[in-house]
């Protein structure tokens, strides 16, 4: 190909002067008689004569190279071979366009695109992006965008992010002309933007904001710079609007992100923002609605967000990096900006959507980006002051848990002693929790007094006031208000009467918690006096003590709060509170009694380990979903008192025997039809395979424990029969396809071993079956093969030539070899002999095993009719053929390696490329072949070149008759 690539050069050159030659000789013959020179007329001539035969010498060359090389090699089964014939059939059409720029070449990239291997993909779209980068070579491309743009539109999905990234890439280059996508193709591309890789993200976003943010036509020229109807204010009602109709509005730091590195202007645009916000529309423009006024605030929190923190949002990128110099002056340049302008229009915006819970969340959220110095510096002090009053204004308005915590942090991020406006800001946050405990105190003391159950007035004044200080409680220190006293009281009432609400209850297990946090927290800091130290240890034993009796309670909400409080208590005040130097906190150690641990794991199998219909007394599946995810997160608090010590680790048996009858509930409710292909499967399937990476590399090492889990799980799978009768596969059959998964780890000489003992449950009618429920049994046989490519290696894909399988056997490992530790020589056969005449484990025949596939005749090399297989039985003459509709698809593989080791390619090479791989189906094909102009430069081809170049797509690039002597031959001869 690199030959070839030299020759195009050539002749690209001769092609120049050829053309040059040309014109010089037009020129001088067009001259008048008496200034023509006839000397120079005849050396041109010879000239325009030489280089002709030249390019003509050149063109013979690069088409025998073409038809004897690339038409054979793109196709190769060797994935390095295709990536190489593809990157330079780019290189020639980029080169050289007058020659290769047409259908006849561009054919091969866009059949390549169905290719297997992703490197084979990714080398055709970026040898495309060369020729669509350039509008005159784009103009060109219309036949081949028209038949394989479907193709590079799905490709934005592939597996390989590399080749969905270039797809999408090459996608924005196609959009220089409009008519090429449809509005169904963008939107395929659009909702990538919210794509958790990055890369493809980012490419998505360039591709949106071309799409849409990039035409301007003539009545943008006069629109003002800033404010209301600047040009940037109408692409942000763009962008409101397409975050809006993506409905995944909860996913705007996403958008933010990906649209960051093409429209990072427009989204710094703050000014025609908070136009948009606060100024009044002008006559005839359309006012921004609700919903598209919290979008608009929600997409100018994330931009703020994204300019400050310069690192991508949770679950794109490796978080936090770091920022060159030039960056820093970015960041803090933005961030005096984004202070200078907010902290006037903050307050604006607060008075004007207080009533609005989302918006006021979204809003409350800016100070967090603040540079605080800006207040002082640039006399800011009355806009802060307007900033504390609606803040102030909005926690006594409001009880809902978001916009408090919002309030919350704000007051946390503006009390900062570091800078002046502290003793502002904390007069302001002072009398708003002394207001809010006040109150708390005098409305539990009326409740506690009045010894009845409070009416929905008083419970919703409590409730209210309990949230409030709750949701400040949580960052900030109110140890001084003694609120435990008073949240001790309000829980032991609720425990004798019996008549508090759960909410109520749920809030004050928490502020308690709080309270004990910020203790301890005090505590630790070594200041603490020793009446301190008893104090805390009192109140974490009396709290302990309450959440332990409200995991009887008869609320729900009250029991899952109790019992996440509880664990979280003793894991702190577990004996590595110890640790690191804090010796003087082990008074502080509490761990739990025997009754306590067996109440909680009492808890956890009555209300984690249930059924899901059962939990959920709805059958909306976002209720069930919730369930399941409060399930999970009272099982992890359990979990992690066992990981560290906290409780007896032999609780942790409890927990896996949930799990083993969950999975023997699951076998029997299934039986013989088990779904092998279920998620739920291939995700047991899957942590199988994990596990079995945890025994390491040291196979001598591990060689007992896997035999024995070998032996126990075959033991498993024929321990219950089957529900069919004699003749079905036994219940827990589909436990082999896991164990297969830890056959790799098997000494070669101890998965004969295995094998043996395997016969020992079979019977000879069990090695004839071929049926789907059968599978899971020959699948773990495969494995269990010595001479086989992969341990793992399935019943459809088990079929390898008998040269491979000779040359494997000459390749011993070293590890069957060398001499085992004394003493384990015989381990793993010991069982096999111990139990050889046990009443349970019927004799059976010879195994059947997999041999080379057998070619029967010429018609069955078409891979539209597949391949057949078949099973030899030892002793047997005749053949059982696999009964599977789907086996074709991996016969071909075993074809291509035939067909290299004929033509002398490696054995281990891979998969070759054959027609089902480069096109959906032959419909398609044919369609492609219609409206191509297969002339290949100016080199005529034979008359039947097309006929000859479909057929080269298929897998036997040879005479069939030719193929089936050699096969034979070679065959005969093994």
């Amino acid at each position: 190909m690199k030959l070839m690539t030299a020759l195009v050069n050539v002749a690209l050159n001769l092609s120049i002067n050829l053309d040059n030659t040309q014109r010089q000789y037009e020129t001088e013959r067009n001259k008048s008689i008496g200034k023509r020179a006839n000397e120079r007329l005849e050396l041109l001539l010879q000239k325009r004569k030489e280089l002709q035969e030249n390019q003509d010498e050149i063109e013979n060359m690069m088409n025998a190279i073409f038809k004897g090389v690339f038409i054979h090699r793109y196709r190769d089964v060797i994935a390095e071979i295709r990536v190489v014939c593809i990157e330079e059939i780019g290189m020639w059409m980029k080169m050289y366009s007058e020659a290769f720029l047409n259908d006849s070449y561009l054919k091969y990239v866009g059949w390549t695109m169905y290719d297997k291997q992703g490197e084979v993909r990714l080398k055709c779209l970026t040898a495309l992006q060369g020729l669509y980068y350039s509008r005159e070579l784009n103009a060109r491309l219309e036949l081949f965008t028209s038949r394989f743009k479907d193709r590079i539109v799905s490709m934005t999905l592939d597996k390989e992010y590399d080749v969905a990234v270039q797809a999408v890439k090459l996608l924005t280059l196609a959009l220089h002309n409009d008519e090429v996508l449809t509005a169904e193709d963008c939107e395929s591309v659009y909702h990538l933007v919210y794509s958790a890789h990055r890369p493809v993200a980012v490419a998505a976003g360039e591709f949106l904001y071309k799409k849409l943010f990039s035409h301007h036509g003539p009545e943008d020229e006069g629109r003002p710079r800033r404010g209301r109807q600047c040009l940037n204010a109408n692409l942000i009602r763009t962008t409101v609007l397409f975050f809006l109709e993506s409905e995944l509005h909860e996913h705007g730091a996403y958008l933010v992100d990906s649209l960051w590195d093409c429209a990072s202007e427009l989204l710094k645009d703050w000014e025609s923002m908070i136009s948009l916000l606060l100024d009044e529309p002008y006559p005839g423009e359309e006012a921004l609605t609700d919903a598209q006024e919290a979008a608009l605030i929600e997409i100018m929190l994330c931009a703020v967000r994204q300019t400050c923190e310069c690192h991508p949002p949770i679950g794109r990128g490796p978080g936090k990096r770091v920022l060159t110099a030039k960056e820093k002056k970015t960041q803090l340049d933005d961030r005096t900006k984004i202070t200078e302008t907010f902290a006037v229009a903050l307050p604006l915006l607060l008075a004007k959507y207080s009533v609005d819970p989302e918006k006021v969340t979204n809003l409350l959220q800016f100070p967090q980006y603040f540079d605080l110095e800006i207040y002082t510096t640039g006399r800011l002090e009355k806009h802060l002051d307007a900033l504390l009053r609606q803040v102030r204004d909005v926690v006594e308005k409001h009880t809902e848990k978001d916009v408090l915590e919002a309030c919350s942090m704000t007051f946390h991020a503006l009390c900062n002693e570091d800078f002046t406006i502290y003793n502002r800001v904390d007069i302001v946050r002072s009398q708003i929790l002394d207001e809010q405990v006040d109150k708390f105190h005098r409305l539990l003391e009326d409740i506690l007094q009045e010894g009845e159950e409070p009416d929905e007035d008083d419970a919703y004044q409590v409730l209210s006031t309990l949230k409030r200080i709750t949701a400040f409680h949580n960052a900030h220190d109110l140890t001084k208000w003694d609120l435990f006293t008073s949240n001790y009281k309000l829980l032991n009432s609720g425990l004798q009467n019996g008549d508090m609400p759960e909410q109520i209850v749920a809030h004050a297990l928490q502020c308690t918690h709080y309270v004990i946090l910020w203790h301890l927290a005090k505590v630790s800091e070594g200041s603490a006096s020793k009446d301190d130290m008893v104090l805390l240890r009192r109140q974490v034993r009396a709290f302990c003590m309450m959440c332990q009796r409200y995991l009887n309670s008869i609320s729900t909400v009250v029991k899952e709060q109790a019992f996440t409080i509880l664990c979280d208590a003793l894991l702190i005040f577990s004996y590595q509170i110890v640790a690191s130097g804090r010796e003087a906190l082990e008074p502080l150690v509490f761990s739990p009694d025997a009754s306590l641990q067996s109440e909680l794991l009492n808890f956890i199998l009555d209300h984690v380990f249930v059924d899901q219909d059962e939990d959920s007394s709805t059958d909306d599946e976002a209720d069930k979903i919730e369930a399941l995810h409060r399930r999970r997160n009272l099982l992890a608090a359990f979990c992690k008192l066992i990981i560290y010590n906290v409780v007896d680790m032999k609780t942790g048996a409890d927990i896996f025997k949930q799990y083993m009858r969950l999975f023997n509930e699951m076998l029997s409710d299934l039986g013989c039809n088990f779904d092998r292909s279920a998620s739920a499967f291939c995700g047991i399937k899957e942590l199988a395979r994990r596990f079995s990476l945890t025994f390491g590399l040291d196979q001598v090492k591990t060689r007992e424990a896997i035999a024995m889990l070998h032996k126990d799980g075959i033991e498993f799978a024929f321990k219950e029969p089957s529900p069919q009768g004699e003749g079905g596969p036994p219940l827990n059959l589909a436990f082999l396809d896991i164990l297969s998964e830890f056959s790799s780890k098997l000494l070669r000489q101890d998965k004969k071993t295995v094998h043996l003992y395997l016969e020992r449950f079979m019977t000879f009618q069990m090695a004839l079956q071929r049926d789907d429920c059968w599978l899971p049994l020959i699948s773990y046989r495969n494995s269990l093969q010595v001479g086989a490519d992969d341990d793992t290696l399935s019943v459809i894909s088990g079929m390898s030539s008998r040269s491979s399988a000779r040359s494997r056997r000459s390749k011993q490992p070293a590890a069957s070899k060398r001499k085992l530790p004394e003493g384990t020589s015989s381990d793993v056969s010991m069982w096999v002999n111990r139990e050889q005449s046990g009443p349970h484990t019927p004799v059976m025949m010879s195994s059947p095993h997999i041999v080379s596939t057998v070619l029967r005749d010429t018609k069955k090399l078409c891979p539209e009719q597949g391949y057949m297989g078949v099973y030899s039985m030892s002793n047997e003459t005749q053949h059982t053929p696999l009964q599977q509709p789907h086996q074709h698809m991996d016969y071909n593989l075993q074809y291509g390696k035939m067909r290299g080791h004929i033509h002398g390619l490696m054995e281990d090479d891979e998969e070759p490329i054959v027609e089902d791989v480069m096109m959906s189906s032959e419909e398609r094909l044919d369609d492609l072949n219609e409206g191509m102009d297969f002339e290949t430069m100016d080199i005529d081809l034979p008359p039947s070149k097309n006929r000859r170049e479909r057929s080269e797509l298929k897998p036997d690039y040879f005479d069939p008759a030719s193929i089936m002597d050699d096969s034979v031959s070679m065959l005969s001869s093994i």
